[in-house]
């Protein structure tokens, strides 16, 4: 428990903040322009729900190799090229220290077979992009917000990167 002290001078003598690791998620498209989704149980949500790939990062492990290898271990899945960072953000600053950081890893094929944890049950599912753009719209899959930011940080990034190599 922290004592937190606010810019304006008022003390909450009972703060709690959660301290928990940094971890590494990633939307990964496949080379036929499908969506590789993860479909686990969360206790919490009391239900299974479609993800793309997270985890924490290993010791001595960047967030890039972080992504690969859980990307790996999750689902077969690899690629190529290298993952593209979109973004860093905090979880929740109010009450948690830790941050997300989210790629967007292009031209995904199977080359593994999953290497899962005890605790992990992992059956990997392939949307179309698009498909899964209306899917989210329509709120027609239980996901987290983490996947949905995701997916529309690529869908954002690779319209841009469209754009660009057609301006001449």
């Amino acid at each position: 428990m922290d004592k937190c002290q606010l810019p304006n001078g008022i003390v909450i003598n009972e703060y709690y903040v959660n301290e928990y690791s940094d971890w590494v998620n990633a939307i990964v498209i496949t080379k036929e322009n499908k969506v590789v989704l993860v479909e686990q149980y969360r206790h919490a949500g009391e239900d299974f729900f479609l993800e793309i790939p997270a985890g924490k990062i290993e010791e001595n492990e960047t967030y890039e190799e972080g992504i690969v290898r859980e990307l790996r271990e999750e689902t077969g899945y690899t690629s190529n090229m290298k993952p593209i960072k979109l973004g860093e953000f905090m979880v929740n600053p109010a009450t948690q220290t830790n941050k997300v950081i989210t790629y967007l890893i292009v031209d995904a094929f199977k080359e593994f077979e999953q290497e899962l944890d005890d605790t992990e049950d992992i059956e990997v599912h392939l949307y179309d992009f698009d498909e899964l753009g209306r899917l989210l719209r329509e709120n027609q899959i239980k996901t987290q917000l983490f996947t949905a930011s995701a997916y529309y940080m690529a869908k954002d990034f690779l319209a841009n990167k469209h754009l660009q190599s057609t301006t001449p």
